[in-house]
Parts: C-alpha cells; sequence; structure tokens
C-alpha cells in the first residue's frame, strides 16, 4: 500500500473565460485525488469564487491556508481547467514558500465544444503559468501529455509518478545517517563531504565501533532473546553456530536502539574486518533485515551509497540494495554480474540462506565470518543510483538509469545476479571516465523517472540519465 500523500491544490481561473469550467474542474480533481487516498489542502469555495485562485488577495488567502499546513502538505498540484491567472499562481506558491514539488496540469479542450461558452485554453494558459514560475524561481514537474484529463488513467499514471517525486524529495531532505564505525582504510573509494550533503538537508551522525561493541558486551542473552528468533524467522540459519547468531542478535539490537535514539532511519556500517576480528560475525543479515524493512543499510561506510538506496526505496517503496558492478558476464558487451558478499535484502533473492563470508574467511577464520545472506538475486526490473559528493567540482553528482536482473546462469558465492543494462559499455565508460565508485544502489523496479525529477530538479543535484 503506497504511502497516502497530502497535496495542496490551485484551481487556476481567469475571469474572461467560463467560470463554470473552474468549479466543476476543482470538483473533478478533488474527487480523482480523494479517490486515489490523498488528502487536499484548498481554500473553500465559500472563501473565493468557486474555491479558485484568480486575484491578489485570492492568491494570499491560499497561500496563508498553504502556510498553515506546511507540515501536512506533499506537494502542490496547479490545475487548469481554463487558461487560469499565471500571476495569481505563481504568487501563491512564492508566498506559501512550501519548497516541496509542484506539478502543473492543465484540462483538454473538447474539439466539439469550442465555443466562447467552453474553450479552455488551458493548452496556452499552461505555458503562461510556467514562464511566471520560472521568472520567480519555482521548481515545477509536468505532465506527461501537455493537456490530461484528470479523470483519466493517464492523470493516475502522472500522480503516481508525482507522489514518488514528492517521497524522494521531501524525505532525502529529512534524511539522517548513521555512520557505524569508520570506513575500511583500504576503501578510499568512499570517501564523502558531510558538509555537501549537510547542504542538502542530510545529517550524518556517527559513532565508533568501539562504543556499539561496548553496549554489546552489556547485553544479556535474554534481552536479545527476541532479536534473535526474528533473525531464525528471516532467513534459514541451518548449521550456523549458536553463539554466532547471539552475536548477531546483540549487535542487531545495539544498532536498532541507537538509530532510534539519533533518530537515523538509514545506516552505514564498517562491515570488515574489526567486527570479524575482534567480535566474531559478519553484520550483514543485520543489515538486511534493515533494509529489507526499508531502513537502507550499506556496507564499508558507505554514506553516498545508503542516500542512494534510501532515494531508490522513497520512490518505489521497495526494499534496496547496494551491489558492486562486479565482473563481466561472459563475451556478451550488454551483461555484467553484481554482487555483493553479501547484506542484500530478503526481498531481492529467489532463494536464500545465511552462511560465512568467504572472501574474507581466509584472512580473519571462517568461525569469525557466519552471517552473510547467500542466494541469487531474482529475475525482473530493476533501477539502479550512483549519488557522490564530488569536493573538487563542488556538487552532488551521479547517474540513474534501468535495466533488469536475468535468469542467466550463475555459480558463484555471496548474493548475486546478472544484469542486462542496454549499450552497457558506454555506461561503463562513463563511470570511470567520471571517477565514479564501484559501488551502486539497485531497486527490483522501474522508477528512474522520479527519482531522476527529485534529484535534479528539486534537490539540484547534477544526475546523468543512461538511457
Amino acid at each position: 500500500m503506497s504511502k497516502q500523500m497530502t497535496f495542496g491544490v490551485i484551481v487556476g481561473n481567469r475571469g474572461f473565460f467560463p467560470d463554470h469550467l473552474a468549479q466543476s474542474g476543482r470538483e473533478e480533481m478533488i474527487r480523482v485525488l480523494e479517490s486515489a487516498g490523498h488528502g487536499v489542502v484548498a481554500v473553500g469555495v465559500e472563501e473565493t469564487k468557486y474555491g479558485a485562485i484568480e486575484t491578489r488577495a485570492e492568491a494570499r488567502r491560499c497561500a496563508d491556508l498553504f502556510s498553515q499546513n506546511r507540515d501536512r502538505i506533499d506537494g502542490v498540484i496547479v490545475t487548469l481547467p481554463n487558461f487560469g491567472d499565471e500571476r495569481a499562481v505563481a504568487e501563491t506558491l512564492k508566498v506559501a514558500a512550501l519548497n516541496v514539488p509542484v506539478l502543473i496540469q492543465a484540462t483538454p479542450d473538447d474539439a466539439s465544444r469550442m465555443t466562447i461558452a467552453d474553450r479552455r485554453d488551458s493548452f496556452c494558459g499552461k505555458m503562461s503559468v510556467c514562464n511566471n514560475l520560472q521568472q520567480v524561481g519555482v521548481p515545477y514537474s509536468l505532465t506527461a501529455r501537455h493537456t490530461v484529463k484528470p479523470d483519466s488513467d493517464l492523470f493516475r499514471k502522472d500522480l503516481d509518478w508525482f507522489a514518488a517525486v514528492c517521497r524522494v524529495a521531501n524525505g532525502l531532505r529529512r534524511t539522517r545517517v548513521g555512520a557505524i564505525g569508520a570506513r575500511p582504510a583500504a576503501f578510499n573509494t568512499v570517501r564523502y563531504s558531510e558538509k555537501m550533503l549537510a547542504g542538502a538537508g542530510i545529517d550524518v551522525e556517527t559513532i565508533d565501533l568501539s562504543e556499539i561493541l561496548g553496549r554489546v558486551a552489556r547485553m544479556s542473552d535474554a534481552e536479545a532473546q527476541p532479536k534473535l528468533e526474528q533473525i531464525q524467522n528471516y532467513v534459514s540459519t541451518q548449521h550456523i553456530p549458536a553463539d554466532s547468531l547471539m552475536k548477531m542478535a546483540k549487535l542487531g539490537l545495539v544498532i536498532e536502539r541507537w538509530m532510534a535514539e539519533t533518530d537515523c532511519t538509514v545506516s552505514a556500517v564498517q562491515c570488515w574486518t574489526a567486527l570479524e576480528e575482534y567480535f566474531g560475525v559478519v553484520p550483514c543479515t543485520v543489515m538486511s533485515m534493515m533494509s529489507d524493512r526499508l531502513l537502507p543499510s550499506a556496507c564499508e561506510v558507505d554514506v553516498c551509497g545508503v542516500v542512494a538506496m534510501h532515494a531508490l526505496a522513497l520512490a518505489s517503496e521497495t526494499p534496496s540494495a547496494l551491489l558492486d558492478w562486479n565482473n563481466n558476464y561472459g563475451d556478451d558487451p550488454d551483461k555484467a554480474v553484481c554482487f555483493h558478499c553479501s547484506n542484500l535484502p530478503k526481498h531481492f533473492f529467489a532463494d536464500v540462506r545465511m552462511d560465512f563470508q568467504e572472501i574474507i574467511a581466509g584472512s580473519v577464520g571462517k568461525l569469525n565470518t557466519f552471517g552473510t545472506m547467500v542466494g541469487r538475486v531474482k529475475s525482473g526490473p530493476m533501477t539502479y543510483l550512483r549519488i557522490s559528493t564530488d569536493d573538487g567540482y563542488g556538487a552532488i553528482r551521479g547517474y540513474i538509469g534501468e535495466g533488469e536482473f536475468t535468469d542467466d546462469p550463475l555459480d558463484t558465492f555471496g548474493g548475486a545476479g546478472v544484469v542486462r543494462i542496454p549499450d552497457l559499455q558506454s555506461l561503463l565508460h562513463y563511470i570511470c571516465e567520471s571517477g565514479f565508485e564501484h559501488h551502486v544502489a539497485a531497486n527490483l523496479s522501474a522508477c528512474a523517472g522520479p527519482v531522476e525529477e527529485a534529484l535534479t530538479k528539486y534537490l539540484g543535484w547534477e544526475i546523468a540519465r543512461h538511457d
């Protein structure tokens, strides 16, 4: 079930166009939004003529109403049942200053009803509204078609797309990342700028790994028993030592409590090799469980990676994973193997079991590496996203695109799948030439459109789209 949104609605009107169109247009738009399960904030028909906005006074009245409901409004929909008054629309949004996404919709004319009594001219009015919003610096989004009926399947798709844009833009601006431990010393690739993220509304709360392990040491087995049962119900733990499972339970409970105390909703964890050497498990299953509950958790303290995971999860409302662009797949230039050790959410797997981490077991011992999620990524659509803070360039930038996980045979360890991406070689050239990391966030959905819109238009990030 998608998250219910609340939209501010501005009904544009212009007096020398038919007023009855503003009246019926307002009723139609509100009915469509409410039938989709969304809340509506709009001036009443007793407050302005037909509940539409035309004059400066009406614009101020609507802006005041929006300001009073600032904490409720996720986005604004400007509906133009006739030409509309572009100045009133711009004034409303400028004064309200909600800093939320805006969608401009214009209702099409009926070719059989083009007399002065029924002609809308919203086709033209939409251009004027957009021009005025550009002048006052208010960013906005557009419906897929220039004009579209509110009560249509086309607009319902626009509405779903816009709701995803709102979830991403608003959600990222309120994100608090829990950075647990220092990045692995060998991974300069996951360096990032806290200050640049803070400028985008994303705060990072840090904690030393020793503090986490100190809290674990003070926890009794009985206190962690409910968490242990959650782990056993989440994934098959056959052949996993009991003491390793208890360690995972305590670690998971401590991390969850710390995140709740600090209001963090996503995390990036120092997953190797201190935990394995000095505590005796990998945190992969604990992280997988958080990601599966839409609380993304990235390995190797990849803070920008978890921000990308979060953006995709906000858009699709399904779990995201962080993967390596890891291997070629035979001689097919459009296929590759995406892999991690892994902490992928259970949502990603066709089948999965808990096992040990084969890569580092040789250096720290197998008994210290239990807790990975091992299995094959299921086939289906996928969206990928990488976000980076580019200190030298002075901007947050990234790339996004869509592809698919396939059923191609693959016999390997960890969590892995074969991806097919059209013109993959040009994407790989772009990644290398631009100096992006080898990590990429992935989501089992096709959501590149709303994510790109949110990141570029409303957060001002530089995101390249690979088509």
